[in-house]
């Protein structure tokens, strides 16, 4: 059975790093530039702080995903401790989609009250990367999700009589 927590805790952790890595990847090479009214405007990830949050949020989470599928064994005294920081990371990815997903909607559908217009209809492929590396975070996020409820069930049952 342990053998078993094992690869369910690496599998999980390696799929939330690929989705780390992938979001990190997309935002990152996320950049178009374009002519409005003859100005040349140019449009990058690292021109927005909570993109560049993003991806510093992504590529720790890809880190330390790695390090915690290679290093530690479900059932042990270790696996307590790296369930508070997995709960920790789930934390950091659920800021970084959010900030980045709030940002994204005023990119897109700008803000009248404030006088901020969207910028969508000018850089497509730009906001179709930010996209692509939203749909991926939100994926690292649920596998994170995953990863809680099965480490919390992972630590819970050796303390549970109930079975």
């Amino acid at each position: 059975m342990a053998k078993l927590h094992r690869l369910i805790s690496a599998v999980l952790r390696l799929a939330a790093a690929g989705a780390a890595a992938a979001a990190a990847v997309i935002m990152v090479t996320s950049h178009e530039t374009t002519s409005l009214f003859g100005i040349e405007m140019e449009a990058k990830y690292s021109y927005t702080p909570s993109f560049v949050f993003f991806v510093v949020a992504f590529a720790v989470t890809f880190a330390y995903s790695l390090l915690a599928a290679v290093l530690v064994r479900p059932g042990t005294t270790a696996s307590r401790l790296v369930l508070l920081s997995d709960v920790t990371v789930g934390m950091l990815l659920t800021g970084a989609v959010a900030a980045t997903g709030a940002i994204s909607q005023v990119g897109k559908s700008g803000n009248e009250h404030a006088g901020w217009l969207p910028i969508c209809a000018q850089v497509q492929a730009y906001c179709g990367h930010v996209m692509g590396a939203l749909i991926a975070g939100f994926v690292s996020l649920l596998l994170y999700f995953l990863i809680i409820m099965y480490s919390l069930h992972a630590v819970a049952e050796p303390l549970c009589s109930c079975h």
